[in-house]
């Protein structure tokens, strides 16, 4: 058998019916990223359609029942491509893959309904979400007239009923939602709605949902197999399967790295209800890519990539970014960009969303790219600075771990905070002790709390936050018109540490800043000297790399070099202009991700996969240090670690953020 029959392959469920089955369908869920990975499963639209178009075609399959394809939603965004295209770049993928029929997820509505009804009338099949009404469309009509239910009829005249639904919780997390917006219980609508397609012939009837698992197994309580037959459910990014009052309840992971493929067999001797078949198909990398795709994929790209795959730092240690760790404990990169954004605004503390972080994966070792950066901190909300009191900031903490052990993405990840907090608690009660600076959190007291801006408009449960100009309580101190993004912030950090070599383009005020900035951010090994002292021969003169000064507390302190140190700095510069191996990119740079015109890379291209392209950089960099040895020459910008064949450039330090106990879980 071929690599595309077998590979990633595994039976999720077997009822042990052989032969022909009566329907076939495909289900996949909350899919964002279009470009694969680098990690197993891989993921990548290419693949995924490779999957697709063999499951649709394959000879194997002569004979049986075409495939019916449903989308349990979120695709619009968040993702690098959809701060530049408001979603439209996914409409032709997900109608390439040939979905019937799809569910609304909260994350088709970020850039609002009139964008989501724009996008919508391009698919080319229909959206559901039937138990979110907008009165001002009309009597009983759902939100962005979406449809309630659709009759799909299979090949061989089988009819297959289809409704959608969503949760009450995702409604609070989107930004701008239409008014007086009417939410009806999920398991109310089901039923009613699973009757009537009954009643209008449905031989299998599917729920296509955009909830978490909990409320998918509530749903299925309420239900029963005369109903609805299976549940085919998004939101969650994990694959998970579980047959639940005899209906069969289902997830097929997140971002093209997973679908499901179905069979359905009728029951024997006349009975009703069905028989599945579930197979879990992993996207990996043996999986040979569609090429029409591969195209597609590259034309989407093509303008941003090389701005996307430009170096911006180093990490030492692992930064761990999977939704199961920063939206349920402590991680240590939820821990450094908390603390960023606290010493970027000088507050007291900081406060981010678990969701805010959207890598869902764990960066190793290694180069920083901006792609990365991107992938990870989407969202266009900027930090804001708020004045709130010990009651409000205790409430948040609350809020974050109140739907746990549901992975939602409120779970706060802090900076100068630490709290504890008991999961077998009722909610709203879990918070065992809260500190600020070490000490317990004084209920009247005013702190200077740095946070997302979605936070201070109440979103995702965090109402104590809101600020007085949504009709909340909250002072707000720098508000988003005049907050940084994360994103920016971040650039701007790991600009900071490459200033060494750059004073001729590092005003004062950005000095002083950035000085405050690290030498209250790394302390006890936050941040790595990049290598050794590097001798650098100018003229006849023999200059040191200038070391950095500690203060007492251990932590390296990035202030203005000696002007001698600077004098041979200029020096440098003017020799070594194009020597930087890493982005140089700052606010200077205006037409970052919004170039019209395609821009090749001529050391990736042609491009054909990210491990190749890994592969080759390493195969140019290695040639050039050893022509540059029979040269006699001396390797300013490139430094070898330690036997591994990798390179950083010698003038960045990397970070390395642990984890401290900040989170306690009792």
């Amino acid at each position: 058998m071929s690599s595309i029959e077998t590979d990633g392959l595994s039976v999720t469920y077997s009822s042990d019916r052989t032969g022909s089955p009566d329907l076939r369908l495909i289900h996949y869920n909350d899919v964002y990223h279009v470009e694969s990975g680098s990690a197993e499963p891989v993921g990548g639209v290419s693949r995924f359609q490779s999957l697709v178009k063999h499951y649709r075609s394959h000879s194997q399959f002569a004979g049986q029942p075409d495939i019916l394809t449903f989308f349990s939603g979120d695709a619009f965004n968040p993702s690098i491509e959809s701060t530049i295209t408001k979603g439209r770049h996914m409409v032709p993928f997900l109608n390439t893959v040939g979905t019937d029929v799809a569910c609304v997820g909260n994350h088709d509505l970020d850039f609002g309904v009139a964008q989501f009804r724009h996008l919508a009338s391009q698919c080319h099949f229909p959206w559901l979400l039937a138990n979110v009404l907008d009165p001002a469309l009309g009597e009983d009509t759902p939100i962005a007239n979406c449809g309630k239910t659709r009759m799909l009829t299979s090949s061989n005249g089988l009819k297959v009923g289809v409704l959608g639904l969503g949760e009450r919780e995702w409604l609070g997390t989107i930004n701008s939602l239409p008014p007086n917006l009417i939410y009806k219980s999920a398991s109310e609508t089901a039923r009613v709605l699973a009757k009537q397609l009954r009643d209008e012939g449905a031989d299998l009837v599917v729920a296509v949902t955009h909830q978490r698992e909990p409320n998918d197994y509530k749903l299925a309580n309420n239900l029963s197999p005369d109903l609805v037959d299976i549940i085919l459910g998004g939101h969650d990014h994990y694959y998970a399967h579980a047959v639940v009052n005899g209906i069969h309840v289902m997830r097929s992971g997140t971002d093209f790295k997973q679908l499901s493929y179905i069979e359905a067999f009728r029951k024997p001797n006349g009975l009703p209800g069905w028989d599945f078949n579930i197979m879990r198909r992993d996207v990996v990398r043996s999986i040979p890519e569609d090429p029409d795709t591969v195209a597609l994929v590259g034309r989407l790209t093509s303008s941003l990539s090389a701005k996307l795959e430009k170096p911006i730092g180093f990490t030492v240690t692992p930064l761990d970014g999977r939704f199961s760790t920063v939206r349920q404990r402590e991680s240590n990169l939820g821990n450094f960009v908390c603390d960023l954004m606290r010493f970027y605004y000088s507050a007291d503390c900081a406060m981010m969303a678990g969701g805010t972080i959207r890598g869902d994966q764990i960066y190793p070792p290694g180069i920083l790219k901006l792609k990365d950066l991107l992938n990870c901190f989407p969202f266009e909300d900027p930090v804001v600075l708020l004045r709130v009191r010990g009651h409000a900031l205790l409430a948040a903490l609350e809020n974050g771990v109140s739907t746990l052990p549901a992975l939602e993405g409120r779970f706060s990840q802090v900076s100068n905070i630490s709290y504890g907090f008991k999961l077998d608690a009722p909610p709203g009660s879990r918070i065992t002790f809260a500190r600020v600076g070490g000490e317990p959190i004084d209920l009247e007291r005013e702190y200077l709390l740095a946070t997302r801006g979605y936070m201070a408009r109440g979103k995702d449960g965090f109402s104590s936050l809101l600020i007085q100009a949504e009709g909340g309580d909250v002072e707000e101190v720098v508000s988003e018109e005049n907050g940084v993004l994360i994103s920016t912030i971040l650039r701007q950090y790991f600009l900071s540490l490459k200033v060494l070599g750059k004073w001729n383009r590092w005003s004062a005020s950005l000095g002083r800043h950035w000085s405050t900035v690290h030498r209250n951010l790394h302390g006890e090994g936050w941040l790595k000297p990049a290598s050794p002292k590097i001798e650098k021969q100018v003229g006849d003169k023999l200059n040191i790399k200038p070391p950095l000064r500690r203060t007492g507390r251990a932590s390296y302190y990035y202030g203005r070099f000696s002007k001698e140190a600077e004098r041979v700095a200029e020096v440098l510069t003017e020799n070594e202009t194009n020597g930087n191996a890493m982005d140089s990119d700052s606010d200077e740079d205006p037409d970052i991700l919004t170039s019209s015109r395609p821009t090749t890379n001529y050391v990736t291209q042609p491009a054909k996969s990210s491990a190749e392209e890994e592969h080759r950089l390493q195969i140019a960099r290695r040639v050039v240090r050893k022509w540059m040895r029979h040269a006699g020459l001396q390797c300013r910008t490139l430094n070898t670690m330690d036997g591994e064949g990798e390179f950083t450039p010698s003038w960045t330090s990397g970070i390395a953020p642990r984890l401290e106990g900040r989170i306690v879980v009792e």
